[in-house]
């Protein structure tokens, strides 16, 4: 081999590892979702976000809820108790048992659409004023029963 075949491998050995560089640069560097929250799973039949789609009382959703001691908020599920024009209250729905807590009521495995169908607890103690922007999937409508105990709650 004389040198300009050298030349030409050389040449496309570094044009091969510059697009490497920039093809992974470019999946590793994804812009930020807005208000931060963290990707969620794909959407399923029940899962509906679609163009218009607003959360209704008596509805459970994942939204951004904003924390109770501080800023910043977490992507969990709630269920919809009121929506005022661009606002909407929730009680929010939590994995863990609280016992030390007034009104905490259990409700049955997968009833918030999570992979793992985990037991949720619904805690009524707190409510949060969320605006609509920051529901993100609908999960379904809670059990007519459940909802005769708490909608008297966003009055």
């Amino acid at each position: 081999m004389d040198t300009s075949w050298w030349l030409a491998l050389a040449a496309v050995v570094l044009l091969a590892l510059v697009a490497a560089l920039v093809d992974g640069w470019g999946r590793g560097h994804k812009p930020s979702r807005r208000g931060g929250r963290p990707p969620g799973r794909a959407e399923g039949p029940k899962g509906q976000r679609g163009r218009g789609a607003r959360p209704r009382p008596a509805e459970i959703w994942w939204a951004n809820v904003p924390f109770e001691d501080g800023p910043g908020g977490k992507d969990r599920p709630c269920l919809v108790l009121s929506v005022r024009g661009r606002r909407a209250t929730v009680a929010k729905i939590t994995s863990k048992y609280h016992d030390e807590r007034p009104g905490v009521i259990p409700l049955p495995p997968g009833a918030v659409g999570d992979a793992q169908g985990r037991p949720s607890f619904l805690e009524t103690d707190e409510l949060r004023d969320l605006p609509v922007g920051e529901f993100r999937r609908r999960v379904g409508v809670v059990d007519p029963a459940l909802w005769d105990q708490v909608r008297h709650l966003a009055t």
